[in-house]
């Protein structure tokens, strides 16, 4: 081999062996370079903000023996519809539900859920009310009233199986909003110079025997037969003394004797019975229903006008619509706000906030032909 041909042969083995080292240092560049890209993508996944929508869940745990198999429903319901996991907030007898509102609005929350009965409903709606946050109904109470009358899904028993907390759920992830008014009261209790801050309903405030019959309803009988502990309670205050009291209808005295006065933002109570048959909870209008029958006759009376729906009437039964509305009765009387007793008020101030809380409902709850404004327009001033 001649010197020319060993230079070529030594030429092209370095080469060879140059081109082999630059493609593999080309290959380990190359995956150095995706696995740093790898990194700092994971890096700014686990930095970057979650923008699925997130659900906020107040739960009143008294409401249920045990939370983890309705917690774990909610939580389904929530990856199954692309939401991120719930922010679960437990209520306590020192803090209802107001302070948690305020932390699942601090959160970020684009639903706030009320995992309890009518109570658990108004303090967390008294802080959503004029945010334009939507309020989701989880019905786990006794009554439910909120819920029933906006046709939400609902269960009969006084805890709530998970399959139906799950359906209720899916309602409050993927439903509709709806605008309803907001009723507040103010009480003034004897004795007292001043009148308390204002408290919200969304369902029915009252004074007299309907407030005696939630006052004295034991909550371990509530929780054994539901609503039915309210009827034996009402058995046994059937036979009371009426009252004299002052109802002032938007500027309007009305004075009758009463066995009991109930303003209310829905119709419904128990049962699916229409207390208020006019009543609807979008109409910018509360119902005003004063009850006064004596004795057994009296009583069945006002029975049969209610199940009939006929509600406008005389000294037994009367009924009104307003914006504003005062109750004072001569004698201090038993209260009660959405079902929870309130002890001996002297007066009640109350007025309507139309349409200020956003609702969750279903996409297949009913909606009325025509709204309550306008049969009020056309019913005039009973």
């Amino acid at each position: 081999m001649t010197t020319t041909e060993l230079i070529s042969l030594v030429v092209a083995v370095a080469a060879l062996v140059m081109s082999v080292i630059a493609t593999t240092v080309a290959v380990q560049l190359r995956r150095s370079i995706a696995e740093r890209i790898a990194q700092r993508t994971a890096a700014l996944e686990r930095t970057a903000p979650d923008r699925r929508p997130l659900a906020a869940v107040v739960v009143n745990p008294s409401k249920v023996s045990d939370t983890g198999p309705v917690r774990t429903a909610l939580e389904r319901a929530c990856r199954d519809l692309e939401w991120r996991e719930p922010l679960w907030l437990e209520t306590t007898v020192e803090e209802p539900g107001t302070s948690q509102a305020r932390r699942a609005l601090a959160a970020g929350a684009d639903v706030v859920v009320a995992f309890g009965g009518d109570g658990t409903v108004r303090r967390i709606a008294s802080v959503l009310a004029g945010t334009g946050t939507p309020l989701g109904l989880v019905p786990a109470g006794t009554g439910n009233l909120l819920a029933r009358n906006l046709d939400v899904v609902t269960s009969r028993a006084a805890e709530i199986p998970p399959d139906d907390v799950e359906a209720a759920m899916r309602v409050v992830l993927s439903g509709i909003d709806r605008r309803i008014d907001v009723g507040w009261i103010s009480v003034e209790r004897p004795g007292a110079t001043e009148p308390e801050p204002e408290e919200c309903f969304l369902v029915m405030a009252g004074m007299g025997f309907d407030a005696e019959i939630m006052a004295n309803a034991p909550e371990a009988l509530k929780a054994k037969v539901g609503p039915a502990a309210y009827f034996v309670s009402g058995l046994q205050r059937f036979n009371g003394d009426r009252v004299r009291m002052d109802i002032t209808v938007d500027g309007v005295q009305h004075r009758r004797r009463v066995r009991t006065t109930v303003v209310g933002n829905v119709g419904r109570v128990q049962g699916g019975l229409a207390l208020m048959p006019d009543a609807e909870v979008d109409d910018g209008y509360l119902d005003v229903l004063a009850i006064g029958p004596r004795g057994v006759v009296g009583w069945l009376d006002v029975a049969g006008r209610v199940i009939t729906r006929r509600t406008w009437g005389d000294q037994r039964l009367a009924h009104w619509r307003g914006q504003r509305i005062d109750l004072e009765a001569e004698q201090p009387q038993e209260a009660q706000i959405d079902g929870d007793p309130i002890g001996e008020a002297a007066a009640l101030r109350i007025r309507v906030d139309e349409e200020a809380l956003v609702v969750r409902v279903s996409h297949r709850a009913p909606r009325r032909p025509i709204s309550a404004r306008a049969r009020f327009r056309s019913l005039g001033a009973r």
